[in-house]
């Protein structure tokens, strides 16, 4: 069995393999902040081209075998067209691969890309509100049966400590917003106004120093959705 491809050499096959069609790879995510927890983090590429058509898709093809081959997830795509014209739409995303990334190949894609902070404020109030009425389903539906409560609550963290650290970006100040989850949760807990000490195992399953293990009706998961819900409260009121 061949012997899945780093992430160094997946940038150099990418751009041998698209030449000038290449303008941008980034890694970004986990891999990035340097939090991955191996196992469980995704290694997360963006690839911004000239023009997404099947003959791009075509050259991919072979690369992408042996990367998807260790587990890895394919590359976001957007043309460079679409990377100029979407801050608008995903500030939230722009602004976490931003403060976290690294270029694999081609160049540095962000001069010139502005997210404006009412952009980011409005997208950050619809995910979370959105995430917390599927959060509360998902939790009626597992909070009896702890294995299931466990999977639910922990396949949520990813995405939870994205919203928070967008908070934290969108509070006034020169504070950075740091990168170890349990440093995430206490200056999200501290500046929204809920408690980090119910929370603190999640954090630690979110960094890799320990398994989430939930019993039903576990107070740790009704502290979690309370926080969320004080979350999505305190962005409408930013």
């Amino acid at each position: 069995m061949a012997k899945p491809i780093s992430v160094d050499d997946f940038a150099k096959r990418l751009e041998a393999a698209l030449g000038g069609r290449l303008v941008s790879l980034l890694l970004y995510g986990s891999a990035a902040r340097g939090t991955h927890v191996a196992g469980r983090s995704d290694v997360n590429t963006l690839l911004v081209c000239d023009a997404a058509d099947e003959s791009l898709f075509a050259a991919l093809g072979p690369v992408l075998r042996d990367w998807l081959r260790g587990g890895h997830p394919a590359p976001l795509i957007l043309t460079a067209a679409e990377w100029r014209g979407s801050a608008d739409v995903f500030p939230i995303e722009y602004e976490d691969i931003r403060a976290a990334h690294r270029v694999l190949a081609g160049r540095d894609p962000w001069p010139g890309i502005t997210v404006r902070r009412d952009d980011a404020r409005r997208q950050l109030e619809q995910e979370l509100k959105g995430k917390l009425v599927r959060l509360r389903q998902a939790y009626a539906a597992t909070r009896a049966d702890g294995p299931a409560l466990t999977r639910m609550i922990a396949g949520s963290l990813a995405g939870f400590f994205t919203m928070w650290r967008a908070t934290l970006r969108l509070i006034p100040g020169d504070r950075p917003v740091p990168a170890p989850p349990a440093e995430v949760l206490a200056q999200a807990a501290a500046a929204i106004g809920f408690a980090a000490e119910p929370l603190a195992d999640l954090a630690a399953h979110a960094a890799g120093a320990g398994r989430l293990r939930l019993t039903a009706a576990d107070p740790r998961a009704a502290a979690y959705l309370a926080a969320v819900a004080r979350t999505a409260e305190f962005v409408d009121h930013l």
